[in-house]
């Protein structure tokens, strides 16, 4: 079995660290195409005849989250027109 890192360095804390450099046109982009992957891995499981239901309800419910993401960054990103 291997042991997690010692000093807390390891491949979570890099990802945290490209995130923070991310825009949030960039961070919206990758939102998007992680979105439209999943629309295709679900348009691809309905073509089986014997589909994996709990993956499919799954797929869909992270499909879900992130397009919740994607609304609320998009929200972000534009001006209030009331302030």
């Amino acid at each position: 079995m291997s042991e997690p890192p010692q000093n807390g360095a390891g491949p979570d804390t890099d990802a945290d660290a490209a995130n923070e450099l991310m825009t949030p046109g960039m961070r919206l982009l990758e939102l998007q195409t992680k979105h439209r992957a999943l629309d295709t891995k679900i348009a691809e499981l309905h073509s089986y005849p014997y589909q994996n239901q709990i993956l499919l309800q799954r797929l869909k419910k992270e499909k879900l989250r992130l397009k919740d993401a994607i609304e609320r960054l998009k929200d972000e990103m534009i001006p209030d027109l009331n302030a």
